[in-house]
């Protein structure tokens, strides 16, 4: 017969075996429902994400040297919104599932079922930037460096959301790690929770690397600088986490066992480079 405490640790080394099962954590996709109206946490994601970017933005502006006044950071706000959703939505049509939209267009307006490209996202917000510097005659690239900085709210909000859902997990875990989860729908494998690994780099990291450039190294007065900073990291993170997540269905033999995610990132990356040398070869603007 076994001792208590050994039965304790049975147990323990039971439950250290047992891979963890992402229904087991009690969450859910829905953040309200009354029936006649359901409110999932991925649109408050792109809500609060957009919300904070706002708030952020026009704190920044407060500051000396600002390129922009707060009536340029509240179009900013609506047709930088505008961009993500519209360019997000084209964007996974296009990069992602083009022959299944092209037999069913009209699916491509239910929005609320799913389906939004981060990369589409990011050109719709470079067309919203470029529309409002040209009306509002300021200038693009330290314009894009201050939108840059408020970024990574959406980023963390909106893999927080995708792991909430039980969405774009990760690969199976090839070695046994702790963490490893089985999500809904992929499979018994434990899986990678590639989101949070998201969140951490692409949200929380890239926030504090973009906030150290602008408020700690001044780098604000060499335009372009900042936005370099952003493409060329989120480009890395994600494209080194890409590794860890699953590719999207149909997708998962791509050329030079590159994924879309990376394949999406590089051009981000090299843009990126070619700013930050850019701007660093300039000197610095006055405030």
């Amino acid at each position: 017969m076994l001792s208590l405490s050994a039965e304790v640790a049975a147990v323990a080394t039971g439950l250290a075996q047992r891979p963890l099962y992402w229904e087991e954590l009690g969450l859910s996709p829905i953040a309200l429902d009354l029936g006649f109206f359901t409110l999932k946490w991925y649109s408050l994601a792109y809500l609060f994400g957009i919300l904070l970017g706002y708030l952020h933005l026009s704190r920044m502006i407060k500051a000396p040297g600002a390129p922009m006044a707060q009536r340029h950071a509240d179009d900013l706000f609506f047709y930088a919104t505008l961009g993500i959703i519209l360019g997000g939505r084209m964007g996974y049509v296009l990069f992602y599932a083009p022959a299944q939209f092209a037999a069913n267009p009209a699916e491509i307006f239910k929005l609320w079922e799913g389906g939004m490209s981060f990369h589409g996202g990011l050109i719709g917000t470079v067309l919203a930037i470029a529309w409002v510097t040209w009306r509002g005659n300021i200038p693009f690239l330290r314009t894009a460096d201050y939108i840059a900085v408020c970024t990574p709210f959406g980023l963390l909000l909106g893999r927080l959301a995708n792991f909430v859902n039980g969405e774009l997990w990760g690969r199976a875990a090839e070695s046994q790690i702790p963490w490893a989860m089985v999500f809904p729908g992929a499979g018994p494998a434990p899986r990678h929770p590639s989101q949070l690994y998201e969140a951490g780099l692409e949200g929380v990291a890239l926030f504090l690397i973009l906030w150290l450039a602008v408020w700690k190294w001044r780098l604000l007065t060499k335009p372009g600088y900042v936005t370099g900073l952003f493409l060329f990291g989120y480009g890395l993170a994600r494209a080194s986490l890409e590794n860890f997540r699953q590719p999207d269905f149909g997708m998962e033999n791509l050329p030079l066992g590159l994924t879309m995610g990376m394949m999406l990132s590089i051009p981000m990356m090299l843009v990126g480079a070619w700013l930050i040398w850019r701007a660093w070869s300039r000197p610095p603007v006055a405030a």
